[in-house]
């Protein structure tokens, strides 16, 4: 049993972070008890010797949430190199870079002045976010704002990188009992914006005029006319009617998809179908019987909104006769910690939306499901987070087929180097358009990493 000597202040802050890297992640036994006479985070194996890591942050603040101020975020990140690292830095949010071995006859301490425990925190629980109200049109904090961003790690899972370190040093003082076991696994998951590319007339001609506005050549312009005809004489299906061709592509990789379908919303950006449409219900069944999954995309304004998500839960759940537990937000809008609260109240079991609009990566700075913190109310709640690692709108506009072929492998190789959940976004609608053209293999291309498993 490892015991864990912890100061008297921010205690339910200080249990969560143990909570999630002893627990969760690691999967050690453990008891933490609570000194008032101690200064850092004490860890005391059986064997007599001793992690010592250095508090540099939640002592500077012991009161009650004190600490959340935006002032306390660091402007500028150290890169540190030291014997337990198994990058070739790694970056220190909180704490500076000494790490000491010290042995005598009897056992062996190490003092570290990371404090790998703040820092951690600061990247799951995202309260960066909460203290930092800059905002974007939507309402969405940006990646340009963010910690990680700024001082260029927000592709590395760097919280990966802490629990690695972690086990490290514990292996060098001897600790013999084993840790958690991790596989690597991809997650293909699609946010349904849309069902239908050609509904109506005007659907058609806006698709005319952004082919034209990109400057497509006009060849390619009479490929959609003549697509068009085919879906309006029933010889071909609509653009957007891609259930199958992902399912196909899933199993061909023994994975399955993720589905999340819209309810009934309240603003623009909503309702381009009805959960009750008899395609979209045809489909839906063919996805439970192939065994897909099904959650929610709930629509712009429900990620503030409690009652809003619970309506459009329950219809999904009435029109699709499912349950619904899982899924993503709309334009990955989302609020800390309230999101996760709605989402919580709404017996939800996991949620995937941490991931930038405009920049893939690491939002949460790691590649593990785990359970996330109401900061307001100091408690861990039951809901997960799956961070989404890489969606394919981040992309289009700024890359070409092989550097997002680069892109993909070199964010598919960290997930892998962790034994990690590649989780990705590909919508339904990025498929049989001339603006995803030079992206066709992409989507297979990352179904294609689980066969190196």
């Amino acid at each position: 049993m490892i015991k864990i000597i912890i100061p008297n202040n921010n205690i339910q802050e200080r249990k969560y972070i143990i909570e999630i890297l002893f627990n969760e992640f690691l999967d050690l036994d453990h008891e933490v008890t609570v000194d008032s006479k101690i200064d850092n985070w004490n860890i005391e194996l059986e064997n007599g010797n001793k992690l010592i890591i250095k508090d540099a942050f939640f002592n500077k603040y012991p009161n009650n949430l004190e600490y959340l101020k935006k002032e306390n975020i660091p402007i500028k990140v150290e890169f540190s190199k030291n014997d337990f690292i198994v990058e070739d830095d790694i970056p220190i949010v909180y704490g500076n870079n000494e790490v000491m071995v010290k042995s005598d006859s009897d056992r062996k301490i190490i003092e570290c002045e990371i404090d790998i425990f703040a820092s951690s925190f600061f990247m799951l629980t995202r309260w960066e976010e909460y203290v930092n109200k800059a905002r974007d049109n939507h309402e969405r904090f940006p990646a340009t704002e963010s910690l990680a961003y700024k001082n260029n790690f927000l592709d590395r899972p760097i919280v990966n990188e802490y629990v690695e370190m972690f086990w490290n040093m514990l292996n060098f003082l001897e600790y013999n009992k084993k840790r958690k076991k991790y596989l690597f696994r991809i997650y293909p998951t699609h946010d349904i914006d849309h069902i239908y590319a050609w509904n109506k007339l005007s659907d058609l001609l806006y698709t005319l005029f952004r082919d034209l506005k990109r400057k497509f050549l006009i060849i390619y312009i009479f490929k959609t006319l003549k697509k068009y005809y085919l879906y309006k004489i029933g010889k071909m299906k609509d653009p957007y009617d891609t259930f199958e061709l992902i399912m196909n592509l899933s199993e061909k990789y023994d994975l399955k998809s993720y589905f999340f379908f819209m309810g009934e919303g309240v603003t623009k950006y909503d309702n381009s179908y009805s959960s009750k449409d008899l395609n979209l219900v045809n489909n839906i069944n063919k996805i439970k019987k192939r065994g897909h999954y099904i959650g929610i995309h709930p629509t712009y304004n429900a990620f503030n909104n409690k009652k809003q998500l619970s309506q459009e839960k329950n219809e999904l759940e009435k029109n699709f006769n499912t349950k619904i537990e899982f899924g993503r937000e709309h334009y990955l809008r989302f609020e800390v910690p309230l999101t996760w609260q709605i989402w919580e109240d709404n017996n939800m079991k996991w949620d995937s939306t941490m991931n930038y609009s405009g920049y893939d990566g690491f939002r949460c700075g790691v590649c593990y499901e785990y359970s996330v913190f109401n900061i307001l109310t100091q408690k861990k709640l039951n809901l997960r987070e799956k961070p989404l690692i890489l969606m394919d709108a981040n992309s289009i506009d700024k890359l070409t087929n092989s550097q997002m072929k680069d892109n993909v492998l070199y964010l598919i190789q960290k997930v892998k180097k962790y034994n990690g959940d590649f989780i990705f976004l590909w919508h339904n609608s990025s498929f049989n358009s001339l603006k995803w053209n030079k992206f066709d293999d992409i989507f297979e291309y990352i179904l294609s990493f689980n066969k190196d498993k």
